[in-house]
């Protein structure tokens, strides 16, 4: 998603993927009869869009319009006035444009909005494959909707509506078609009756994906419509071993796929695949086997040539001739695949990499500033150095208890920015070593902690603030450091303690390899603080209500303007307020922003260079995340909170 302006108006890009059901097919429909018959399992799924998809560009407008110059609408349109019936009617007709007509209708009967114009300006996803270009548009139709009417919808709202939507329309589609809401990467799904259940999956290493066209044909309302037979209730042994498969069976091989993507075994994962198949053609396929025997999706099975290159594979979607997934052994096999397929089978085939999110090895602090709220101790000691009593019972400086931290999380390189004249101070402390006669004193624990120190020293880098000009301007020093790599960017003079055990860094770096875009860790304050803080508002994410789609950022509201603007709901509270928790996950985008802020002078009230608006912005272009970690973070930088710091840090 991106926003631009194109004269007066906001122009809005979109892209939505198709989606592939990777296990689990049927399983929607299946746990949705759970309504009916109680003792159906749940059905679970395990879906992923995929990197070809639908390319829009949506603009406010009175009238609901769809156009395109694509050769594959032949030049055909669509516009009606936001009217419930004259859109429902519409979409009963069926036809492409049913889909936009159905979810425009829902939007129209339940939120207070205008129109839209869409115009679709490309498309790579191949139609009538079993990867949901009919799911895809309807996605893209609500996220512009949520977009330019600021709907508030988080993912699984936009995900509900496009499926509402659809349902208004002769397709009739399952719950998992709208997964390509949440983009390229791994979804679980859970189907209980009207209930539906999604979590993301993270994935570790890459996994080299190959879907092909068979090139064959296959009548999915014909599988549907036999398999359909079955529910809600089984009538023979055929009938019972077919809730079996999309039930029991299916429960448990979706559980070892999500161990197997977690942990990175495609060689395992592969033979899950080998295994899902073989468990539908033995329970599945003999209540369709017209359509589901499909002799050109086993041909491709156990074609010798394609088995050199893959772990496993099976079908797609409905299954019978219509798509086969197959996972590669490595990049180069995919290639091999792909061309074989193509040149030899004469197929229509497209690759799927899952890529892990990068995940985080750096961390950035800033510590040039002088400290004038704790003066007159730091005119001779930085901040940073005031001391604290850990939990372990020593007195350390604030800033190793933070590198600490770091060093338990497994960052690898630590980026301090500092005055340039302070580089001798930290150095005195991190690279001497102790006179012999002091070191000789310590008792061997303490003479362990002492190489603990000197270990963590050779993760420390410097670069220099040399003018003070924000904290935004302070961060920029570190680009160079970052490199285009994500970076864990915490405050000199903030410490953490965690309730659980798991570090706070660590809760949030978890976080962001979930979600992969930049994070901001919050922390609850009372409404009488939000004048002092930034603040950030959203929706919740995730159904544990600890991952909020940041919709807004403002620097120390007054209360009024927070409790109108400001205030997000929870299960526990109607009334929160979120301030930043001195943690964050900065991605390139922030660090692009901070640059054309400091090219071009882009400065806030005070005149400084500020990270929150670089956050604002990214957060408009791309989105951020923020998320709430269990544990407390400690100031050392005024007096009053040093003092609390003093007496609380620590305690178990």
């Amino acid at each position: 998603m991106n926003k631009k302006k194109q004269g007066t108006e906001t122009e809005i890009e979109l892209f939505v993927p198709g989606r592939l059901c990777l296990f689990g097919e049927h399983s929607d429909w299946a746990g949705l009869n759970r309504n009916m018959n109680a003792a159906i399992i749940p059905g679970r799924a395990i879906v992923t869009g995929i990197e070809q998809g639908i390319y829009g560009v949506a603009r406010k407008d009175e009238a609901f319009s769809v156009s395109s110059e694509l050769p594959e609408y032949k030049g055909a349109s669509f516009s009606c006035e936001m009217d419930i019936g004259k859109l429902k009617a519409t979409a009963k007709e069926g036809g492409f444009f049913s889909y936009v007509a159905g979810v425009a209708s829902y939007i129209c009967e339940w939120y207070h909005v205008g129109g839209l114009h869409l115009d679709i300006t490309k498309m790579d996803l191949p139609m009538k494959s079993g990867l949901s270009s009919s799911a895809a548009i309807c996605v893209m139709v609500t996220k512009a909707f949520n977009l330019l009417y600021e709907l508030h919808l988080n993912t699984l709202g936009v995900m509900n509506i496009a499926y509402w939507g659809e349902q208004r329309t002769p397709s009739r589609c399952g719950r998992l078609d709208q997964a390509c809401a949440f983009g390229v990467n791994p979804v679980s799904m859970i189907f209980d009756g009207n209930e539906l259940d999604v979590e993301r999956i993270s994935v570790k290493k890459p996994l080299y994906y190959v879907f092909a066209d068979l090139m064959a044909g296959k009548d999915t309302v014909k599988i549907l419509a036999d398999l359909n037979r079955a529910y809600p209730f089984a009538g023979n042994d055929m009938e019972r071993e077919l809730h079996d498969a999309l039930g029991v069976d299916n429960q448990r091989i979706t559980e070892r796929a999500i161990e197997y993507i977690a942990s990175g075994d495609a060689r395992r994962l592969g033979a899950l695949m080998e295994e899902a198949q073989a468990l539908f053609d033995e329970k599945v396929a003999p209540m369709c086997p017209e359509e589901l025997t499909a002799p050109v999706l086993h041909s491709v099975l156990t074609d010798e040539r394609v088995k050199e290159f893959i772990y496993g594979a099976k079908g797609v979607g409905s299954q019978g001739d219509g798509t086969v997934q197959l996972l590669a052994k490595d990049e180069l096999s995919q290639r091999r695949l792909m061309d074989y397929l193509r040149n030899v089978r004469g197929m229509t085939a497209y690759s799927l990499t899952l890529k892990p999110n990068r995940s985080v090895r750096k961390a950035v602090i800033p510590v040039a500033g002088f400290g004038t709220r704790l003066y007159p101790e730091t005119r001779g000691v930085k901040k940073e150095f005031c001391p604290v009593v850990d939990r372990d019972g020593l007195v350390k400086p604030g800033i190793l208890v933070l590198l600490e931290e770091l060093d338990a999380v497994e960052i690898e390189e630590i980026c301090l920015i500092l005055n340039r004249q302070e580089q001798a101070y930290y150095e005195s402390f991190f690279f001497q070593q102790l006179p012999e006669e002091h070191y000789e004193k310590l008792p061997e624990n303490m003479k362990q902690y002492e190489k603990k120190i000197r270990r963590i020293a050779q993760k420390l880098q410097f670069v220099y603030q040399d003018e003070q000009k924000g904290f935004g301007h302070a961060v920029y020093q570190a680009r160079d450091f970052a490199d285009g790599e994500p970076v864990l960017l915490l405050l000199g003079d903030t410490i953490y303690q965690s309730d659980t055990g798991v570090p706070c860094t660590r809760q949030l770096l978890d976080a962001y390899e979930q979600y992969g875009q930049s994070m901001v860790a919050l922390q609850k304050i009372t409404l009488s603080e939000v004048t002092n803080y930034g603040i950030f508002s959203g929706i919740w994410e995730n159904k544990e209500e600890t991952v909020l789609k940041v919709v807004r950022i403002e620097e120390k509201p007054n209360r009024n303007m927070a409790q109108d603007f400001l205030c997000v709901s929870s299960k526990k509270c109607r009334e929160n307020y979120y301030a930043a928790f001195g943690a964050y996950v900065i991605t390139e985008a922030v660090f692009d922003r901070l640059d054309e802020a400091v090219q071009n002078n882009i400065v806030d009230a005070k005149g400084e260079i500020g990270l929150t608006e670089a956050l604002e912005y990214v957060c408009e272009k791309q989105g951020i995340m923020a998320f709430l970690p269990e544990g407390k973070s400690f100031d050392l930088g005024n007096a009053v909170a040093y003092r609390k710091t003093v007496s609380e840090f620590g305690l178990k």
